[in-house]
């Protein structure tokens, strides 16, 4: 279900915009939910229906990363421009920009998790709790899971890719039908697929810098400029509540997630059954029970902690 949002609009970052929608009312007691989503080079579009979170108390933030969506498009950047830095300094501009930095949850899609964890390593005093939904802790180990999913594609599919990626024929319609094998295996398992998935996707088609610079022509071809990226070593540096999320066939596959699991603090892995890499889409329903019992779970230990916190002051 998608909640009309009660604002919108854009923030200045570096020279440029980053648009941003809200649904619910921020500045209350329970902590903004911000969405970072996946890529790089999406859209928001395919994790709109995270703002129903708004009908149980919790204001949404969603916004589009720069280059995506309704942020400033920049084309003809250097692809040095591009960086996983860039990406965090874009989340903490938006985060004061919005006024929500002193009380906020973040929730970060596939490459949008390790935009959030790197930002949860900095300890970040409103931060109060993290999802990692659906996300690789490195993309050596991304790669090397997608040669395993690869060689478990019907007989032929992954030669027939593997020739056009050698050839450089990566944009033709051809590959792309081939590439859906993996995708409606691994990527989202509703077909058809669901109408805000397609829109991320579209939108990622009609602008396609940032992915075709960062991540490569497909998911489980990456020879951008991530290939070598991982927040492991940054993980141990997280103290928040952690809820990590995967899906059964995800192609961030167990061994991609299990860096977050024995690094993080305090962590919790709910893996669905029936999913791949879109259980919000897939499994709606339970999606969003589980991850409103989290959020309740960190506010009411945040409320605690904040008590405990009045009555040392007072006894101090």
């Amino acid at each position: 279900m998608v909640v009309a949002p009660t604002d919108k609009g854009w923030v200045p970052f570096g020279g440029h915009r980053t648009w941003y929608r809200v649904t619910g009312v921020v500045g209350g007691e329970l902590p903004a939910v911000v969405v970072v989503h996946g890529g790089p080079g999406s859209t928001h579009d395919y994790l709109r229906n995270l703002g129903s979170l708004a009908e149980h108390g919790w204001p949404v933030v969603h916004y589009d990363q720069l280059g995506g969506g309704g942020s400033t498009h920049l084309p003809d950047a250097d692809p040095g421009f591009w960086t996983p830095e860039l990406f965090g300094d874009e989340l903490d501009n938006l985060l004061h920009r919005l006024g929500i930095e002193d009380n906020y949850v973040l929730f970060g899609q596939s490459w949008g998790g390790l935009v959030v964890a790197r930002h949860a390593a900095g300890r970040p005093d409103g931060l109060r709790g993290l999802v990692i939904a659906n996300s690789p802790a490195s993309y050596p180990l991304w790669r090397q899971e997608m040669d395993v999913l690869r060689a478990r594609l019907p007989t032929g599919v992954d030669a027939a890719l593997r020739a056009h990626e050698a050839a450089g024929t990566t944009g033709t319609q051809e590959y792309f039908d081939l590439m859906r094998v993996f995708y409606d295996r691994h990527v989202c398992r509703v077909l058809p697929w669901p109408d805000e998935y397609l829109a991320s996707f579209l939108e990622m088609a009609e602008d396609n810098t940032v992915y075709s610079v960062m991540n490569g022509p497909s998911e489980f071809t990456v020879t951008g400029t991530l290939k070598d990226y991982s927040v492991i070593d940054h993980l141990d540096d997280i103290e928040v509540p952690t809820l990590l999320v995967s899906g059964r066939h995800d192609e961030a596959t167990p061994v991609t997630v299990q860096p977050y699991a024995d690094r993080i603090h305090d962590v919790r892995w709910e893996i669905f059954e029936h999913s791949s890499h879109v259980p919000h889409l897939e499994e709606p329903e339970r999606f969003r029970e589980v991850l409103l019992g989290f959020l309740r779970e960190v506010h009411a230990c945040a409320s605690e902690s904040r008590t405990a916190g009045r009555e040392v002051a007072r006894h101090g």
